[in-house]
């Protein structure tokens, strides 16, 4: 159920971004304005009829990407029973996915800058496939969790090359359309990623059982394969700028530092060095800030451009993705587990359950971006906050009423109230956090504000054997299991509800009222050359 996803930050990096949430719904995409120059077809051209031929192919790649993600929590303890997964794997093979995302996102944007968005993303949805493949025919947990890795990984060399590659290939007046497919298929993804999930598990092809999950991505990734090689064109940005390994590095050790132990903490009874990686962590995201800093003074190219750090909004708006990504991370897994291993429900009826969430989310998704935003500005955030933590105390009330008893019925109510919440906040957020940083740097910090994100979630998959699994006994009999796991979900609520309750707080930092991020300037507004850079 959860997901991955854009934003603006260093030196140019990439053009655009998809943003993707990392829970059941996804979140929704944020067209933003280049900051890296594309090579664009001018307006006068005679249009290529391929450019709808390269549109079909990408959306379906990130359609792919997307739904793979809200995909793999349904079949989670599916999972598990059949492997004999233990607590850390099952967190790592959905946490793996988000971490390895994270850290290659920033860095695939630029890749496609210098070598060319065609060959990257081909490259991408190659590795993704061949990637899918290995989690279909992983013989155990290890392989899936380094098939996982791997998935994240291709997907983040892919995914950044989507909307740059729409970039390149729409003229200005045609984009809003284009942009507006975009939506739409992500509230598609939302919706449909844990139905086809519990449809697949449940329904055990050829007896395949959860394996089919993955396989499906086969026929799919071959066909955008041979068709993007075909219709896609490619395109550059003549002036990209430098690669920051060393940047990568250390934030990707920075975020193992303090992930993999909390991962592995409930199961090996915390040990020291444990707690000694996790402070560490700490110094090696000093050590990335100061870096940074330096690679900014002496080449102009670090991965994060600290600068933006001064723009209140946008510190702001990292916060609140960080934040809401721990907050997501944490509640979709424990909520597959609760369903299916507390309560004892089948695959299908855990997959249904959560329809009316995926639902309300697309819906007021759509709302506050048209109507609401526009008029009542941050509030409608901040509102979206205070629907989530309603949704979360009556779900936790009809918990400790019905317990084990509670039906799909009883939970529709309680989703609904936290699915629009969650619709008013993922839609708007990221055009809150752009709205005052220099448009130069709008590109940049796309990619930021996504990385962030997924980071967030990846730490929220990690704190899951904190905050849940903490909760539960060791060696538990089977009439043990449900009132263990229900109890531990009703905390997960509460710790979940804190998160939220401190986004709020936070978001008084976003600007009262946003401005619009349109792509390209206002109407009319000249096209830029067909080789700007």
């Amino acid at each position: 159920m959860p997901s991955s996803a854009p934003s603006p930050l260093a030196a140019p990096q990439t053009d655009a971004t998809i943003t993707v949430a990392s829970a059941t719904p996804a979140t929704p995409v944020t067209p933003v304005v280049p900051s890296t120059p594309t090579t664009e077809a001018p307006s006068s051209a005679p249009a290529d009829r391929r450019r709808w031929f390269a549109l079909a192919i990408v959306m379906t790649a990130a359609f792919m990407d997307l739904v793979d993600v809200t995909i793999v929590n349904i079949a989670i303890p599916s999972i598990q029973q059949e492997t004999g997964a233990s607590v850390a794997a099952i967190q790592w093979i959905t946490a793996g996915y988000a971490l390895a995302f994270a850290a290659g996102l920033i860095t695939g944007g630029r890749l496609g800058d210098i070598y060319g968005r065609k060959r990257l993303f081909l490259i991408g949805i190659g590795g993704f496939t061949l990637a899918s493949a290995l989690c279909g025919f992983a013989g155990g947990p290890e392989m899936l969790v380094a098939a996982r890795i791997l998935q994240g990984a291709t997907a983040a060399l892919m995914v950044p090359q989507v909307l740059s590659i729409v970039h390149a290939t729409f003229p200005a007046h045609e984009r809003g359309k284009v942009f507006g497919l975009f939506g739409a298929i992500v509230g598609l993804g939302a919706v449909s990623g844990p139905l086809l999930g519990a449809l697949l598990t449940q329904g055990d092809l050829f007896g395949l059982g959860w394996r089919p999950i993955f396989l499906i991505n086969l026929p799919v990734g071959i066909a955008g394969l041979v068709l993007g090689a075909k219709f896609i064109r490619e395109s550059k940005a003549p002036r990209a700028v430098r690669l920051d390994l060393p940047g990568v590095a250390l934030i990707t050790l920075a975020m193992l530092m303090l992930i993999y132990p909390l991962t592995r903490g409930h199961e090996l009874g915390w040990p020291l060095w444990g707690h000694l990686s996790m402070v560490g962590s700490l110094f090696v995201f000093g050590a990335l800030v100061r870096y940074q800093r330096h690679k900014a003074r002496t080449d102009g190219s670090p991965l994060i451009e600290l600068s933006l750090f001064r723009v209140k909004s946008f510190a702001a708006g990292i916060a609140v993705q960080l934040t809401f990504g721990v907050g997501l991370g944490i509640f979709f897994l424990v909520w597959t587990l609760y369903m299916q291993t507390g309560l004892g429900w089948s695959v299908l009826r855990a997959g249904t359950t959560g329809v009316p969430f995926s639902v309300a989310v697309s819906v007021a998704a759509a709302i506050s971006v048209q109507k609401l935003v526009p008029r009542f500005g941050r509030k409608v955030l901040q509102a979206g906050a205070l629907l989530m933590i309603a949704g979360l105390l009556v779900y936790l009330w009809e918990s400790e009423r019905y317990g084990l008893g509670i039906t799909s019925l009883q939970m529709a109510v309680p989703l609904v109230v936290m699915g629009a919440g969650m619709g008013l906040i993922v839609a708007p957020l990221t055009d809150a956090v752009l709205s005052e940083v220099p448009k130069e740097h709008a590109g940049s910090a796309s990619g930021l504000i996504n990385t962030v994100q997924q980071m967030g979630t990846a730490l929220g998959l990690g704190l899951v054997s904190v905050v849940f699994f903490g909760a539960i006994g060791d060696r538990l009999t089977p009439a043990e299991v449900g009132p263990a796991f229900v109890g531990a979900f009703q905390q997960t609520l509460w710790w979940v509800a804190g998160v939220l309750a401190v986004i709020f707080l936070v978001m008084f930092a976003l600007p009262a009222r946003p401005r619009a991020h349109t792509e390209g300037e206002a109407a009319g507004a000249p096209e830029p050359p067909a080789d700007a850079a």
